[in-house]
């Protein structure tokens, strides 16, 4: 039996020490470039939205806008309706906010018992049905457009916000079902067999345990899928584009865009009125994020 010998021993501990000294100065530095990298373009979009175009054209790279340019007209501009002058965008955020929840809602209401099937039921081809929902998550949007838009033209459902909504549940079902099978495969079966010798049916345990215990799963999917039907733009492209006042506030955004006589502060306060709400419900949901509510649930 060999025994590690002093010198090698402190040259280890030295290494050791100096790695550490490395990592702690290195850590506060990679992430505060990070942090800059990540905020520092929505700050900008920030500021350019509260400035007056003309002291933007005369100094655009100024960071820190005085008190005296601070112009609230802009996000008034851009939330009026067209009749009164503006870009409409209220209309736009209730389309997209109606659109939005509702597919979060349908979506969750397909997924979960689909999910929890997929889990703990038996049945042919339990085991391949994860690689299924991926595949068709992975295809392609762009393939589907013009057969949806043939088949929505013909059934009248084009220029719908329904139609629209039915559409981003067909896209956000499959990996939905896929995401919440992993989290209730992770739930002790045992603790829904406990249940049901005290008398719970299947679906009782289902919503007495599993989806209580699934609950930052459940949260983070909605939030996902919420985030997709919110930015969304093929589609609404395609289905929408024909009647302004079913625009998106995608859509509308992109219209900002393409127009040369919009200013670019408009264009910017209609991007942070785009981005507002995912940035919210994110810090309104995180303690709900972090996961780990079974810890403890089940003693080995």
């Amino acid at each position: 039996m060999t025994t590690t010998s002093a010198p090698t021993v402190r040259r280890r501990a030295s290494r050791e020490l100096v790695e550490r000294r490395i990592l702690g100065v290195l850590r506060p530095v990679v992430i505060v470039l990070l942090l800059i990298a990540s905020v520092f373009p929505f700050y900008y979009m920030v500021v350019l939205s509260f400035r007056p175009l003309d002291a933007v054209l005369q100094d655009p790279g100024a960071l820190w806008p005085k008190l005296s340019e601070i112009d609230l007209t802009t996000y008034t501009s851009v939330l009026r309706s067209v009749d009164e002058g503006g870009q409409g965008f209220l209309v736009f955020l209730r389309n997209s906010l109606g659109v939005s929840l509702g597919t979060v809602v349908l979506t969750l209401l397909v997924s979960l018992p689909g999910a929890y099937a997929v889990s703990r039921l038996e049945f042919f081809g339990r085991r391949q049905i994860g690689a299924v929902f991926l595949g068709v998550y992975f295809f392609p949007a762009i393939l589907l457009a013009i057969p949806l838009f043939s088949f929505y033209s013909q059934i009248g459902l084009r220029g719908s916000l329904v139609g629209l909504m039915i559409v981003y549940v067909a896209q956000t079902a499959a990996v939905s079902i896929y995401t919440l099978r992993n989290y209730f495969d992770t739930i002790p079966a045992s603790l829904e067999e406990a249940a049901a010798v005290d008398g719970c049916t299947r679906l009782q345990a289902m919503r007495l345990i599993s989806l209580p215990l699934a609950l930052p799963a459940i949260v983070s999917n909605a939030l996902f899928i919420f985030m997709i039907a919110w930015n969304e733009f093929l589609f609404a492209l395609l289905f929408l584009i024909e009647d302004r006042d079913r625009w998106t506030v995608s859509l509308g955004l992109s219209q900002l865009s393409g127009s040369i006589e919009v200013p670019t502060t408009v264009l910017m306060a209609g991007s942070v009125i785009l981005t507002l709400p995912i940035v919210v419900l994110f810090f309104l949901s995180e303690r709900w994020l972090a996961g780990g509510l079974t810890a403890g649930a089940e003693k080995g």
